[in-house]
Parts: structure tokens; C-alpha cells; sequence
């Protein structure tokens, strides 16, 4: 899947009615093109390299305005923690249950029998903005492995 992402601007953040600081500027460069979909604590816990008074409140606080303004998706994917992802444009995830990795899936796929609801504008009534697909499994790079043997039921 080829990811185009827009860049996170320290304008915008202005625009959002956040001070610019240097902890602000490191947190957007950490997001800008990042696949990997980061957690709060992962992000908390590069800037504190570099930051070490930088408070987990700070990142925390930011990527959720960031998420509110739709700059950023918050991803409720990981049974653990919460997390973020950088590319806003309308794709699914996957999520390894053995790495904990999280993998963009392009929307072009569906799994069998999802196509109707993933172009559907009501449902049951309900009027239908967006529409958000989860898989879990164990991942190409895990599957093979000893590890994912434990998963396999």
C-alpha cells in the first residue's frame, strides 16, 4: 500500500490554540510519515531522550487535539493501548496479535461479505460518516514463527 501523507505544520498547531514549543515541534516530526502507529507512551518515552522534563500530559494532550482536529487518527486497535496514526486518508488496519505490530491495510480490501456496509450511507436508520475496519491475526512476518503457534485457534 503506498501512503501519501499530508505533513503536520507547527501553523497548524497554532491554529489549533497550541503554544509552539520545542517538545510540539519533536512530537510532529516523531508523526510526520510514521507507519509504525505510535502510542502515546511510545511517543512519550523518544521525547523524554531529548526532553527529559516533558510530561506524558503534554504528548498525550496534544496528539488528542491533534486527533479532534483531524490531523491525526486515533485508533482504538490495540486491546492495550490507544493508537495514532498520521495518514487521515480513509483506510483499515491490522493488527498482530503476536508482534503488536499495527499494519495499514488499503481500503480497497474488505473481508468477504463487508462491501455493502463499507460503502453504506444509513444504516438501520442510522446515518453512517465513517467507517472504521479492525482485522487481528498473526502477520505475515509472525506467522510462521514458534511464537504464533500459540495463537493459532
Amino acid at each position: 500500500m503506498i501512503i501519501k501523507m499530508e505533513r503536520i505544520t507547527v501553523v497548524e498547531l497554532q491554529q489549533m490554540g497550541l503554544k509552539v514549543t520545542p517538545q510540539r515541534e519533536a512530537l510532529l516530526k516523531l508523526l510526520n510519515g510514521n507507519e509504525t502507529h505510535p502510542s502515546a507512551e511510545d511517543l512519550y518515552h523518544k521525547l523524554l531522550r531529548r526532553f527529559p522534563r516533558i510530561s506524558f500530559a503534554t504528548v498525550y494532550n496534544t496528539l488528542s487535539k491533534l486527533a479532534e482536529a483531524g490531523k491525526i487518527q486515533e485508533l482504538d486497535i490495540d486491546p492495550q493501548r490507544k493508537r495514532f496514526d498520521p495518514f487521515t486518508a480513509p483506510h483499515h488496519h491490522f493488527y498482530c496479535k503476536v508482534c503488536r505490530r499495527v499494519f495499514n491495510v488499503g481500503d480497497d480490501v474488505s473481508p468477504s461479505g463487508a462491501e455493502n456496509l463499507l460503502n453504506a450511507t444509513d444504516v438501520n436508520g442510522h446515518r453512517v460518516d465513517t467507517v472504521h475496519v479492525n482485522l487481528r491475526g498473526v502477520c505475515k512476518d509472525c506467522k510462521d514463527s514458534d511464537e504464533a503457534g500459540k495463537w493459532q485457534q
